[in-house]
C-alpha cells in the first residue's frame, strides 16, 4: 500500500452501521470521509479541492436514494467509483462501472471489494 491512503466517501443514514464501516476501513487504512445521507455526501463531491477514490453507499436512503446520488456523483465527478450497500443484491441493477455489495457483509468481504475496485479504478 502506497504512502497516500485512498479515500473512501461513506454514505450510510444508519449510524451505528456507518461508524461501523467507517472503523473497518480505517483499520484497512483508508481515510474516510462519512455522510449521514445525500444532502451532506454531495458537499463532499461538489468541494473540487476534496479527493475522493471511491464512494461507497447505502441504497436505501431518504430524500435521495443511493442511485439518484450515484448519479449526482457521476456527473460532478464522471470517473468515480461507486460501491452500493444493499440488504437486497439480487433486485440491483447496477450501472456500469459501479459495484453492490450484499448486507450484512463481513469485514473481509468489504476490504475485498474495496481493495478489487481501488486496484482497477
Amino acid at each position: 500500500m502506497s504512502s497516500t491512503a485512498s479515500i473512501i466517501l461513506v454514505v450510510e443514514d444508519d449510524e451505528i452501521v456507518r461508524m461501523l464501516i467507517v472503523d473497518v476501513l480505517e483499520e484497512l487504512e483508508f481515510k474516510v470521509l462519512d455522510a449521514d445521507g445525500s444532502e451532506q455526501a454531495l458537499e463532499f463531491l461538489n468541494d473540487e479541492d476534496q479527493y475522493i477514490d471511491l464512494m461507497m453507499t447505502d441504497v436505501g436512503l431518504p430524500v435521495m436514494d443511493g442511485r439518484e446520488l450515484a448519479k449526482q456523483a457521476r456527473m460532478l465527478r464522471p470517473q468515480l467509483p461507486i460501491l452500493f450497500a444493499s440488504g437486497y443484491v439480487e433486485s440491483i441493477d447496477v450501472p456500469e462501472g459501479m459495484h453492490v455489495i450484499g448486507k450484512p457483509f463481513s469485514i473481509d468481504q468489504l476490504r475485498d471489494k474495496v481493495k478489487g475496485i481501488l486496484a482497477n479504478a
